[in-house]
């Protein structure tokens, strides 16, 4: 039952990035997460040092409130600064970081929290985090109620809003023509990447979090020329890399996290050389099949 809950709460997790994380890699943007994930830092100190409490909903209020900040200014950086996009993220999420990094030295330093405990989850924890009631019933891994409810909410805002993410996407010009806010829906975009960072860092750990969101979408990215099939083959990478990360990390003893991201990254590879049409090696076996014999 432990391997089912940990699989479920990986996939969930797979699925949601790597449905956001397709939109960000067609937009250039793969290392927002990156960036989220670690800007958010100052938040959770400010919401404990103003709350006095390490209950995670008031972390991940404070969390969030900083990951959109972090797209706000990654965005003024990018437009007024006239900043690269990797620069204006650069900037942004390490002076973030080391923002939260004074807070803890200076305002928690005798208080058992730290970069390491509110940056890296475990998944491997997803059993032991169980949601209790009052009465005593056990309801099951907490984790899987909140990637859940994050589940279904980035499914929801990506069905109903397809369309004008579609046409921000591939044609911001057309879109701007026929009315479609480009800026309302990168901000709409961002703030759902940042609810679903805070909301699975916490449980399955950062790097895990940037793994899924760049990744199985890359990964789609090599296989598919149909966005519609690249969202599809994405969330079933998702679920493969969570099961199959698992099960090597319990064959090697090792941690679950990194066997996870270990797959993605492998499946990646397999892409990037195998690949029908994008593979490298795909590619030079068609180049000498079309070659005229000498």
């Amino acid at each position: 039952m432990d391997a089912l809950y940990i699989i479920t709460a990986g996939s969930l997790v797979a699925i949601t990035c790597g449905l956001l994380g397709c939109f960000l890699i067609l937009r250039k943007m793969a290392m927002v997460g990156d960036a989220i994930s670690h800007a958010v830092l100052p938040g959770i100190v400010l919401a404990f040092l103003i709350s006095g409490s390490r209950d995670s909903v008031v972390m991940l209020l404070g969390a969030g409130v900083i990951g959109i900040l972090t797209t706000v200014l990654i965005e003024f950086f990018h437009k007024k600064g006239n900043l690269q996009a990797d620069a204006s993220i650069g900037v942004t999420f390490t002076w973030l970081f080391a923002l939260g990094v004074i807070l803890i030295s200076v305002f928690a330093n005798e208080v058992d929290l730290d970069q390491d405990c509110v940056l890296h989850g475990e998944i491997a924890y997803v059993p032991l985090d169980l949601w209790i009631t009052d009465s005593g019933v056990i309801l099951g891994p907490r984790v899987l109620y909140v990637s859940g409810f994050v589940f279904l909410v980035i499914i929801g805002f990506i069905v109903l809003g397809y369309k004008e993410l579609y046409l921000t996407t591939f044609d911001p010009a057309f879109a701007t023509a026929i009315g479609v806010s480009t800026v309302l829906w990168h901000y709409l975009l961002m703030a759902a990447v940042s609810l679903t960072t805070v909301a699975s860092f916490e449980s399955v750990g950062a790097i895990l979090v940037v793994a899924l969101l760049i990744a199985p979408p890359a990964t789609a990215y090599m296989l598919t020329n149909s966005f519609p099939k690249m969202l599809v083959v994405t969330a079933l990478l998702g679920v493969i890399v969570s099961a199959a990360g698992y099960y090597l990390a319990v064959l090697l003893d090792g941690s679950i996290a990194g066997a996870m991201s270990t797959v993605a990254g492998l499946l990646f590879l397999i892409a990037f050389l195998f690949s029908p049409s994008e593979g490298i090696v795909s590619i030079a076996i068609r180049r000498k099949l079309a070659k005229p014999n000498a």
